[in-house]
């Protein structure tokens, strides 16, 4: 580990905000970057947590959703048309961001356990993750943002 590379990766987080959402090109320009998503992210899947039946690790969740898109700052968004087209590296963006920090096992894992989605918490960081897609569609519509049909 290195103190050099927790700053660097400190850095990056912060790069999140100049990230935009790949969907911008279809919706228009105010759309959340990628921090803003992440953000809201946390605290619907939350929620989403506490009004589980199952028991859910909230600490897993709340990490899970902070990083769900930090390989963005390295791979850019894409929309859903462009992934039919284009293929990224997040898993190894995501080990190359936490490579000799503090953070380098387990959130490396963590990633990777968000990725392929067999756990409840990682169901509920994807669900959460949509949700916030839902939620900043209909608050476009309301300030008069044609969506467009496919």
């Amino acid at each position: 580990m290195s103190t050099k590379r927790d700053v660097e990766l400190i850095y990056e987080i912060g790069c999140l905000r100049f990230v935009d959402r790949a969907w911008k090109q279809f919706f228009g320009p105010n759309l959340q970057n990628v921090s803003e998503h992440s953000f809201r992210v946390v605290f619907v899947a939350l929620m989403i947590a506490r009004m589980e039946k199952r028991k859910v690790d909230e600490s897993k969740i709340m990490k899970m959703a902070l990083i769900h898109d930090l390989a963005e700052s390295r791979t850019g968004d894409l929309h859903y048309l462009s992934k039919r087209y284009c293929k990224r590296e997040e898993k190894g963006a995501a080990k190359d961001i936490f490579a000799k920090t503090v953070f380098e096992k387990d959130f490396v894992d963590l990633f990777e356990e968000y990725e392929e989605r067999k756990s409840l918490e990682a169901k509920i960081v994807k669900d959460a993750d949509n949700l916030d897609i839902d939620i900043e569609i209909r608050e476009n519509t309301t300030r008069g943002v044609k969506i467009p049909r496919t």
